[in-house]
């Protein structure tokens, strides 16, 4: 197990699976997908044997438990369905490495993850292994029989095995940000992204400063239309009526949340929604997760180490009921979902969207936290809409018109979780570049913190 306390080098992994017409070629796809996995492996380099197997609460999963899942998934949908004489590596690793399938039988409770000190990390990696062997025989040698079915699933399984790339990164940092010492995950690197920001501060709270994109009253289209890969969450392409309203035109930085801070924000109950309010209270919450005052001066935990705050940097690792507080403070509101779409929708300054993503602050810039917002000449549209952090919007995670949950284990994938979540936009600085799209639907509970979560903010005119 090789361990690499250096820059991970994710820069070359492709990104036309995303924007670019669906790929049926299997030689492309058997490529991304050796690519996927290989990154995943690259992500857990700097890590030390102890820290694969830590479980400081239940959201946060140990990284063995990532690495196993996805290579279980892989296993369980295509390998034992579409390889002949296939024989798994364990039988028992179905109970260990479920997640939440509950039509792929019994599985240990999540809470339980972190006790797992075996499999060991090195039995995982064979693990991987083996399966990886199994999948690029199985794509080099397709019968015309089954060849799409498993293309469709073997791309699935890629956007899965991202989505758990994302939360290894978030949680290999609540995992080391919890430990009293903050190690280092990564020496940081130095690029454009880190240079100081020559913009003066703007002030939410004063409006003449702050600048906001108006989008006009209309019906608008939202929702996924084509044939490329995309989350049955994201169907399907409908209609909207909009009221007008302008969108501010850059993520919330942390300044204007010290701001917010000073005011006596987490003060003040009359910012609250009740059950934020009693959130906040009961956890004893008084600045955004990962903040630390050192001498009379804000810190915060990064993947590079305890780093005094950029007060010009989105702020970050905050709750919905966070980022509402803060936009009834400022007298403004958090946008729907629908508004945020759209808004992305006229953000490319004459760009396509496949550029304006390939700029973005996502994990392929390897800078694994928010920066500031760069110069992009005007401030008539709205910028950061894709990467440094998801943005929590106004709205609950609900079906589109239409929606029809599939059926089998796959149905689960998305639609049992529609209910007391909020739903998400953009990606953050931890979502690879080649899975993001303006369509796609995160979710999570109003209280979570530990994901790369902030905010912009919007109001009707």
């Amino acid at each position: 197990m090789e361990r690499n306390n250096s820059i991970i080098n994710i820069t070359a992994l492709e990104t036309k699976f995303a924007f670019e017409p669906e790929v049926r070629n299997v030689k492309q796809l058997a490529d991304h997908l050796r690519n996927i996995r290989k990154q995943t492996n690259n992500i857990c380099k700097p890590l030390e044997t102890e820290d694969y197997v830590v479980q400081p609460v239940a959201d946060v999963s140990p990284p063995k438990w990532h690495l196993g899942h996805t290579t279980w998934f892989f296993e369980t949908f295509i390998l034992s369905k579409f390889k002949k004489n296939y024989q798994f590596f364990n039988e028992d690793f179905a109970f260990v490495f479920n997640s939440y399938y509950e039509s792929k039988g019994k599985r240990i409770l999540r809470t339980n993850r972190g006790n797992l000190s075996r499999p060991s990390v090195e039995e995982v990696y064979q693990y991987r292994q083996y399966v990886d062997d199994h999948l690029r025989d199985l794509l080099s040698d397709l019968s015309p029989d089954c060849s799409e079915e498993v293309l469709e699933l073997t791309e699935l399984g890629i956007h899965h095995e991202q989505q758990h790339q994302e939360l290894l990164v978030t949680d290999i940092k609540y995992i080391l940000g919890d430990n009293p010492l903050l190690p280092v995950y990564l020496k940081r690197k130095e690029n454009k992204f880190h240079s100081t920001d020559q913009h003066p501060t703007d002030h939410l709270y004063n409006g003449e400063l702050a600048n906001y994109v108006v989008v006009d009253a209309s019906m608008y289209h939202i929702g996924f239309e084509g044939e490329e890969f995309h989350y049955d969450n994201e169907e399907g392409h409908h209609q909207v009526y909009l009221n007008s309203y302008r969108i501010l035109n850059r993520l919330v930085t942390n300044g204007e949340y010290l701001a917010f801070m000073e005011d006596g924000g987490y003060e003040n109950y009359d910012l609250w929604l009740g059950d934020g309010w009693e959130f906040v209270n009961t956890q004893q919450i008084k600045a955004p997760m990962y903040w630390f005052k050192i001498d009379n001066q804000w810190h915060h935990y990064t993947l590079h180490g305890l780093r005094p705050v950029n007060l010009k940097a989105p702020v970050c690792h905050v709750s919905y009921y966070e980022a509402d507080a803060f936009a009834r403070w400022a007298g403004k509101r958090l946008p729907l979902e629908a508004e945020w779409e759209v808004a992305s929708q006229q953000s490319g300054y004459g760009k396509n969207m496949y550029d304006v993503v390939c700029e973005a602050n996502l994990m392929d810039s390897g800078n694994f936290q928010p920066v500031p917002r760069q110069n992009n000449g005007t401030d008539k549209i709205a910028v950061q809409m894709y990467g440094d952090v998801w943005e929590w919007t106004g709205s609950a995670y609900l079906p589109y018109p239409y929606y029809k949950r599939v059926e089998g284990a796959l149905g689960e994938y998305n639609g049992k979780f529609m209910v007391n979540q909020m739903v998400l936009r953009g990606g953050s600085c931890a979502t690879p570049k080649s899975h993001i799209r303006p369509t796609y639907r995160n979710f999570f509970q109003p209280d979570k913190r530990w994901q790369f979560s902030g905010f912009r903010l919007a109001e009707y005119i």
